[in-house]
């Protein structure tokens, strides 16, 4: 149960709990800003119509051409909006890569793939819908319900999850927070192992260059980095001393390789060999993130590089694998076999 305290005068005054008033208003704030429940991706569809009478509240696209259900379950009791969700995803994973396109061009009132190359900075996959998951948003959910989707999560690698959605109150001011029934990356690696080929033993990292972050830097004093908020640090916190990674700059392709030296941390508190790293001159000194919230400090992971390449060199084929999350498991073969190549990596023999 989440709690949330108002700090006034160097007291704690507790923060009022209560139902959602205007839940009708979450489904905006989600069309606007997906990112609000826990996901990188692009709405493509609002009450989106199946082929059995009913509405999908939002549709979504990930940076994989994958589809994400997301439904508010409003006025509808929780065991109704569990078995909705189903409903919805037995019809979504029939739908055609022509059809996606139809519908989301309907709805974006432009070429999808244009839409998508300006919201991930890639092109578009060229084959759609290869997975789909879902996600329930609430206030809350019964027991048994909880239990259903933990059941299909967990026994089964159903990507199923549960967003819930907590309105707190004081002195008239009003604070919304939410927080996943399940760990969101868990369910990811577990739907994953039923689709898709067995782990490499390597990392994909996304670099996040630009703004706060200078391959110049990350090259120099070893390192990889990440921030703007803890959806995106706390990926960091998956890599361990000794973990193999092929780092990828977005738009551009592969630009290096490496192995884990230090685990991650707060980067105001990472050290390199002369000292701590924002005492050292950076190519990029806004990666300290001066004057933003804490929860927005940028986050680093000590990195032995073994090969890098300018962005501008970056290694990538047609197909390559690539993902919106700043770490995950690198599981495609032709992908893997091409960057050891490049990369000059020995892979471990089979046994």
């Amino acid at each position: 149960m989440t709690s949330l305290y108002q700090i006034r005068d160097g007291q704690l005054r507790p923060a009022t709990r209560r139902a959602l008033s205007k839940e009708e208003m979450i489904e905006g704030w989600v069309a606007a800003n997906p990112g609000l429940v826990g996901i990188d991706a692009m709405i493509i569809g609002r009450q989106v119509p199946t082929d059995h009478g009913k509405f999908i509240d939002l549709l979504a696209m990930d940076a994989t051409g994958g589809l994400v259900i997301i439904e508010l379950k409003k006025d509808r009791t929780p065991r109704d909006i569990v078995a909705q969700v189903l409903d919805y995803a037995s019809w979504v994973r029939t739908l055609t890569t022509p059809e996606i396109y139809d519908r989301a061009e309907k709805y974006l009132g432009t070429r999808l793939a244009t839409a998508f190359l300006d919201r991930f900075g890639e092109a578009i996959p060229e084959r759609l819908n290869a997975s789909h998951s879902m996600l329930i948003v609430a206030s809350e959910l019964d027991p048994a319900s909880r239990r259903i989707v933990e059941y299909l999560s967990e026994e089964h690698g159903v990507a199923i999850n549960t967003v819930f959605f907590n309105v707190f109150e004081v002195d008239g001011q009003e604070w919304l927070t939410t927080d996943f029934l399940l760990d969101q990356e868990a369910v990811e690696e577990r739907s994953e192992r039923k689709v898709r080929a067995p782990w490499s033993g390597y990392y994909f990292v996304n670099a996040g260059l630009g703004e706060y972050r200078s391959w110049a830097d990350m090259k120099r004093y070893r390192f990889i980095s990440a921030g703007g908020g803890e959806f995106y640090s706390k990926r960091l916190y998956q890599l361990s001393v000794g973990d193999e990674v092929f780092v990828y700059d977005k738009g551009n392709g592969y630009i290096g390789y490496g192995i884990v030296t230090a685990e991650a941390r707060p980067a105001a508190e990472f050290m390199t060999p002369d000292g701590p790293l924002f005492d050292q001159p950076l190519s990029e000194p806004r990666m300290k993130r001066l004057g933003e919230p804490q929860e927005n400090a940028e986050h680093a992971v000590g990195i032995e590089w073994r090969k890098t390449v300018d962005p501008a060199q970056a290694k990538r084929f047609k197909g390559a694998f690539a993902n919106q999350n700043i770490v995950c498991k690198l599981r495609d073969e032709a992908t893997v076999d091409f960057l050891t190549e490049q990369f000059g990596v020995t892979r471990p023999a089979m046994t």
